[in-house]
């Protein structure tokens, strides 16, 4: 009977772990699903902030700046908002790690008319759930402004601090 009891425990075990298997194989997919989802999501925004961006009659839709904002400008933020979504993707999905985007955005910052898009956007952002993503990155980015602004050096390059 003892071998015909490991028997029936080893089939237990491997079915358990075939179990595991499987839940690691949908929550993979799942990822993977999820990893598609926002990329197609990023693709279909860059299509409407295309269009946007040429023609500014659709991009009166998207301005709710604080203020008016003039045409050419506008265009300007509806590109740096692409811009600043493809690096938030980025981060999201894996390809860069939160130290990357860090640095990236740190290059970025150093742009006049991306500072002024990201503080017209400020009210915008304060909508965001605190927990969220996006939120979490938006307060890097403000820490961030405020370092390179206080920063007594010119090698803006080595300002602030990278996450971990």
């Amino acid at each position: 009977m003892g071998t015909v009891g490991a028997l029936i425990n080893q089939q237990h075990q491997l079915k358990k772990l075939r179990l595991r298997i499987y839940r690691y194989e949908q929550t993979d997919r799942s990822e993977q699903q999820r990893h598609i989802d926002l990329a197609n999501q990023q693709r279909l925004q860059w299509e409407l902030l295309s269009k946007a961006m040429e023609d500014p009659a659709l991009a009166a839709v998207l301005d709710t700046y604080e203020g008016s904002v003039p045409p050419a400008k506008h265009r300007q933020f509806l590109f740096a908002n692409a811009l600043y979504t493809n690096a938030l993707l980025a981060y999201r999905i894996g390809n860069v790690s939160r130290a990357e985007l860090f640095g990236h955005l740190r290059g970025t910052l150093q742009n006049p008319i991306f500072r002024e898009y990201w503080e017209a956007t400020r009210p915008a952002r304060a909508s965001l759930g605190e927990d969220s993503v996006e939120a979490r990155i938006g307060r890097m980015v403000d820490e961030l402004v405020h370092d390179l602004d206080e920063a007594d050096t010119e090698e803006w390059w080595v300002v602030g601090t990278p996450p971990e």
